[in-house]
């Protein structure tokens, strides 16, 4: 260790105000100053971002923070030049001049932490900087590395490259990957993608004492909004989030909402950066009570008192959920999770079934895209040419096929055929959500149990079930 722990000690206290960590933070920070890789798992509110932030800023060089959304390194690289550190953000919304300025001080080993998108780390241009023999890189960190799985064969396909990094750039470095939500095999696919070499693996149960899971069957769209309204109406005045599943359901629920009397507004990635600023400040501020969000809020955002989340719509996985619902009572004090489900037949309601069967829709239209380009795919091949004769579409392919074992990275640029079957391979469920590999594990359990949910969250992340927590819904009407 470069550093005695006493100087990690003041180093601590003087940028953050603490004088101890809180376990495991300590065991994370020794193991980056070290210079190990590690798989970090820890639920919202257990301070992630300092476990990799202090060991940067104690080492000569720059750490890169690969986070997926704008509003997440913003925030951070807001919090970090409060304390007056050395840390700046990349991403399209950057004007030219301060990318300008950000570039000559990564290139001068100014920066201590370097917040970017997969997107932009991987750019040609920006890619040949950090080539330069003069700039010391001290460590890529992959924040929100759940959405590697997530997204990165759909939403995201760059995540799949991130693997090829450290050896391409032939620099010694520590690779780490942290997230709130892991099942085993999302953390066997993040050891795999990212190539982590013996890492240290750390690793907290999600399940929150304070936070008290609730599920409401509802039998027909009018009675989902009934509902929804009644809960408004018992958490009035206090802080929440609604989360619905696409854009067209936040804009329309909001809009009902406000019909209703109700100050809403719809939150999601299809709008400006300027509106979602604005919005995010008035709900940090209170000025606005609650959002109506796709999961494209949230993520780094931190307001520690918010007091409820109501799931309009079951999201589409347990780690979706407990990820968002988890927003909530990050103060340590008590807050309620309500989700909202279709009667279980569908017959009556079938908006559920409705949504899920779209977005398998989109999954087997992947695969039957894949599968065309997959004959026409060189054995090997550049990233940029492949793009450019056969369009942004085959960016996802290249990710399917490397997640189905048939395409390998040479290095971020360059791939090789492994071998080209004549269909994709169908990986199942899994291949698209990894928590309906087993459904025992599905989200339908978390909402059709009559045990403890929480029981059923934690053996979704593969941990004992433990005893019952006592505080959701079913617990209490046993308790009773």
């Amino acid at each position: 260790m470069t550093e005695t722990w006493e100087a990690v000690l003041q180093a601590l206290q003087r940028h953050w105000g603490y004088r101890q960590f809180r376990s495991p933070q300590d065991q994370i920070v020794r193991c980056l100053i070290s210079g190990q890789d590690i798989l970090v798992v820890l639920p919202t509110g257990y301070g992630k971002s300092l476990c990799f932030q202090l060991p940067a800023l104690l080492k000569t060089g720059v750490t890169l923070v690969i986070s997926p959304l704008v509003a997440l390194m913003e925030d951070q690289v807001r919090e970090l030049r409060e304390r007056r550190l050395p840390a700046a953000a990349l991403h399209g919304e950057v004007a030219p001049r301060e990318r300008q300025v950000i570039l000559r001080a990564l290139e001068q080993n100014r920066l201590r932490l370097l917040y970017l998108s997969p997107e932009t780390l991987l750019k040609p241009t920006f890619w040949e900087r950090l080539r330069q023999p003069q700039v010391q890189i001290t460590g890529l960190m992959i924040d929100e590395a759940h959405t590697l799985v997530h997204w990165g064969d759909s939403f995201r396909p760059d995540f799949r490259r991130l693997g090829a990094v450290r050896a391409a750039l032939n620099k010694s470095f520590a690779v780490a990957a942290f997230t709130a939500t892991a099942d085993p095999y999302t953390e066997a696919i993040l050891q795999q993608v990212l190539q982590l070499d013996q890492p240290q693996i750390v690793r907290v149960e999600p399940r929150r004492s304070t936070l008290r899971l609730n599920v409401q069957i509802v039998w027909s769209v009018g009675g989902r909004q009934r509902q929804m309204r009644q809960f408004l109406g018992r958490t009035q005045g206090s802080s929440g989030l609604i989360y619905v599943r696409t854009r067209k359901d936040a804009r329309q629920i909001s809009e009902w909402l406000r019909q209703q009397g109700e100050l809403a507004a719809a939150y999601h990635g299809g709008l400006g950066s300027a509106q979602r600023r604005q919005l995010e400040e008035q709900w940090l501020s209170g000025e606005r009570p609650f959002l109506v969000c796709t999961n494209a809020f949230g993520m780094g955002i931190n307001k520690p008192d918010v007091r409820w989340v109501l799931h309009y719509h079951p999201p589409m996985s347990v780690a979706d959920y407990i990820q968002e619902v988890g927003r909530g009572g990050r103060d340590g004090q008590p807050a309620t999770g309500l989700l909202l489900a279709s009667e279980p037949t569908g017959w009556l309601d079938p908006t559920d079934r409705q949504r899920q069967a779209f977005f398998q829709s989109q999954r087997t239209q992947l695969y039957r895209q894949a599968t065309q380009f997959l004959q026409t795919l060189p054995t090997e091949g550049c990233y940029g040419e492949v793009l450019q004769t056969q369009g942004p579409e085959v960016r996802v392919v290249l990710a399917l096929l490397h997640q189905a074992g048939c395409l390998q990275w040479r290095d971020p640029f360059h791939f090789r055929l492994i071998q080209r079957p004549h269909k994709l391979p169908d990986l199942g469920p899994a291949g698209w959500d990894p928590l309906y590999a087993d459904p025992g594990f599905a989200m339908e359990q978390v909402i059709q149990t009559r045990g403890c949910r929480w029981q059923v969250v934690l053996q979704a992340f593969g941990y004992p079930a433990g005893d019952r927590c006592g505080v959701c819904d079913n617990c209490r009407r046993k308790g009773s």
